[in-house]
């Protein structure tokens, strides 16, 4: 069968740490890496262009859902991205409604240096909540929250492929 399973894995050194560093947005551009195996090998010649937002503190986190359903013979990964961004800013604003009207993708870097790519078909759906707080300790900035819907899990770009991207990042 196409689907039986052909590897194992051993246990795992205690070497890796939670979080999150960067987040990278770009436009919506079909088939924008080259999957190969659960790894992003090869980047479009299209993608001209990604925007750095640079994550601080322990907020923004990274899950994965993925849901098999017998009866219907489906697979689907929903992704979540959230992060936090310290303080509101009108240039900030413009982008991020930009964001909740298009249909971005992103390349997230974890504090691992692990870079994952999120919403590689059909993009992201960004919530954009802002918030000025309440008390003096209470955030002031945005909290946006993507969601896609993939079949796979996030692919992991390989090296090269991370030092094709970077060169695009604005």
């Amino acid at each position: 069968m196409a689907c039986d399973l052909t590897a194992g894995r051993v246990k795992g050194c205690k070497d890796s740490i939670g979080g999150n560093a960067t987040l990278y947005l770009y436009n919506n551009l079909e088939d924008s890496f080259t999957i190969t195996a659960g790894e992003a090998t090869a980047m479009n010649v299209a993608l001209t262009a990604a925007y750095e937002y640079e994550l601080v503190g322990d907020g923004s986190t990274f899950t994965e859902e993925v849901v098999s359903d017998r009866q219907t013979g489906t697979v689907t990964n929903t992704q979540t991205l959230t992060a936090v961004f310290h303080k509101m800013d009108a240039t900030t604003a413009v982008q991020f409604n930009l964001a909740a009207q298009g249909f971005p993708h992103a390349v997230l870097k974890d504090r691992n240096g692990e870079y994952h790519l999120i919403g590689q078909t059909d993009g992201i759906d960004f919530n954009i909540s802002g918030a000025t707080g309440g008390a003096k300790s209470d955030l002031n900035g945005f909290t946006i929250v993507g969601t896609s819907v993939e079949q796979n899990l996030a692919p992991k770009l390989d090296s090269s492929t991370v030092s094709a991207f970077l060169a695009v990042v604005v």
